[in-house]
């Protein structure tokens, strides 16, 4: 590769090159400018938001925090419950991979990295070794039990699809999106079990994607197919989702067909017992030895269902509206979640009288019943309702009805800025889940931390369309790329696409935090050609790239103000 370079005008963003002069006749012809229609097309590209950025910024801040510490992170019902440290990292990696995915495809290491940090904290033990109690089952979990089981460290080896399921997902999101085998070495996933003051010496349980995958679908098998168990005796439909999807990634990079047979299996088993509730709700899980669904009793489960279910779409699709009845109430600009008794009863009452669930009367009855029956019991710990909802509104509902409920966390959930990632912060302080307007107010670390980002991040139907076209090994690696470069470089990334028709990449950025950074990055796999480097529109240098693998390296000041650096083939632009 031959390279020269202009000396840029004076910029306080740009990074003075010194000039060369071994191919001034090229450059002498190439345009000193970005030609006009073609700065107008790339300006019509979307950018991310500042609260996109904010929330991928937040999720290297907590994935790059030294091992042990789980600052912002903790949660009032330690490891047992929904908000635990394994659903917040594997969603910050599926919301990280939805961007990469879908907004943001050309900035391999920026992601590569990002998701990376997520899997090496999930395999922490702080994050698994829970299950060493949990094993031994419960009679709340198994209501006929006599005794406690014999408990054992491995946290994937049986049951726990609760945390083996997301990790075979995050691994197998990173192999699809990277072209990567990393995860197919030898002791590339272990599990160190070294408590210091008890135990018979420290213990060592190694997988590979391959394994896992194996272990989880001879898990699924055992239940003659209703699917994996999470906690001992109890298979959610939720949980399941998630190796199902990892497993239709991993055909595409082994070129097999297990997950076809796998639903086959699995939608024949839910087929006899009915997967949806007499209240249209989904069943909320299988009891094993009991051989007894139970049903869902408010949105929370069946929202996360839905937003993660994209082999059965139509389906999904089709319930929308009538799940969304109830729960969901527009106020103005935004969408609010309604307490589940008040909910359930618009429900019943809508349901008996035919009438429509938003009329004042029939709200007006449903409060009366709510307020003159005795009182329930209610979960030792809330549902992170919120996050779930988030997470299937942007999957199904689309900008719609995603950008109301979004205003209604901004209003009243608590948006917070650290280090330039935005979060939603934990609120100990209102014990009511709503205000006495009826505002929904809890949260919690899966929705701040990691929910609401994967909701902001994603786009409408974008499982669906990750599920239906997962990226081969092939057009990964042909693609053309930006490496060597990460969000620890102090950088938000807008922009990262290559426009194949234009041959041309485009990169946007900005620092975290306004305060001026010199970011460098490498382009890799540019067909042969003549590239001008523009900054701001303003050609910098020409790089030959003669043959395909050579790389386009790139220097560039950034400041708070967003830097656009397009890499063009000159081609016929050439006077």
């Amino acid at each position: 590769m031959s390279q020269t370079t202009l000396q840029p005008p004076q910029s306080e963003q740009l990074l003075s090159y010194p000039l060369q002069a071994t191919e001034n006749d090229t450059l002498e012809r190439a345009p000193s400018l970005l030609p006009a229609e073609f700065a107008e097309e790339i300006s019509k590209l979307p950018k991310l938001t500042r609260q996109q950025c904010g929330h991928l910024r937040h999720f290297h801040n907590l994935a790059t925090q030294p091992d042990g510490d789980w600052s912002l992170m903790g949660s009032a019902t330690g490891q047992d419950h929904d908000e635990s440290f394994r659903y917040q990292m594997a969603f910050m990696a599926y919301g990280a991979g939805a961007a990469h995915y879908h907004r943001l495809p050309a900035l391999r290491s920026v992601f590569k990295g990002l998701i990376q940090k997520l899997i090496s904290k999930m395999l922490h033990r702080d994050v698994w070794s829970y299950w060493y109690l949990t094993s031994q089952s419960g009679t709340k979990l198994d209501p006929d039990l006599k005794e406690l089981r014999k408990p054992w460290a491995d946290p994937v080896c049986k049951e726990n699809v609760m945390y083996s399921g997301h990790l075979l997902l995050m691994i197998s999101l990173y192999s699809m999106l990277f072209a990567d085998d990393h995860y197919d070495e030898p002791d590339s996933i272990v599990f160190d079990w070294n408590p210091l003051f008890w135990g018979m010496g420290s213990e060592q349980y190694s997988y590979t994607r391959s394994t896992l995958q194996n272990t989880i679908l001879k898990e699924m098998e055992k239940s003659g197919w209703m699917g994996a168990c999470c906690e001992p005796n109890l298979v959610f439909i939720v949980c399941n989702q998630f190796p199902i999807i990892a497993s239709r990634y991993n055909d595409v990079r082994n070129n097999t067909h297990v997950v076809d047979d796998v639903l086959t299996k699995y939608k024949k088993a839910w087929a006899q017992r009915g997967m949806i509730s007499e209240n249209g709700l989904f069943r909320k899980w299988y009891q094993v030895n009991q051989d007894n669904v139970s049903d869902g009793q408010e949105i929370s489960h069946s929202a996360w269902i839905m937003a993660f279910m994209p082999w059965n779409y139509a389906q999904i699709q089709s319930m929308y509206h009538s799940v969304s009845k109830g729960y969901l109430q527009r106020v103005d600009d935004r969408i609010n979640i309604r307490p589940p008794l008040f909910a359930n009863e618009i429900r019943r009452v809508a349901k008996a009288s035919k009438e429509d669930a938003d009329s004042p009367s029939l709200l007006e009855q449903a409060r009366k019943n709510v307020e003159q029956a005795p009182p329930t019991q209610t979960s030792r710990a809330p549902l992170p309702t919120f996050g779930f909802v988030a997470q299937w509104l942007s999957e199904v509902g689309g900008p719609t009805d995603l950008d109301p409920l979004l205003r209604h966390a901004d209003q009243f959930l608590h948006p917070s800025w650290h280090k330039g990632g935005l979060y939603y912060a934990r609120d100990d302080a209102t014990r009511a889940k709503w205000d006495d307007d009826g505002n929904y107010l809890h949260m919690e670390p899966y929705s701040g931390n990691a929910a609401i980002g994967y909701a902001r991040l994603n786009v409408q139907d974008g499982q669906k369309k990750m599920f239906d076209k997962p990226w081969t090994k092939e057009e990964v690696l042909e693609r053309p790329c930006v490496e060597e470069v990460g969000l620890e470089s102090g950088v938000d990334f807008l922009r990262g696409v290559w426009l194949e028709e234009k041959r041309c990449m485009v990169v946007s950025l900005r620092s975290w935090d306004g305060e001026q950074r010199e970011t460098g990055f490498v382009i890799k796999m540019l067909p042969v050609g003549r590239y001008g480097k523009y900054v701001d529109g303003k050609l910098q240098g020409i790089d030959v790239v003669e043959k395909k693998g050579d790389d386009v390296s790139f220097e560039v000041r950034v400041g708070a103000t967003d830097v656009d650096v397009v890499v063009m083939d000159l081609g016929d632009r050439l006077s």
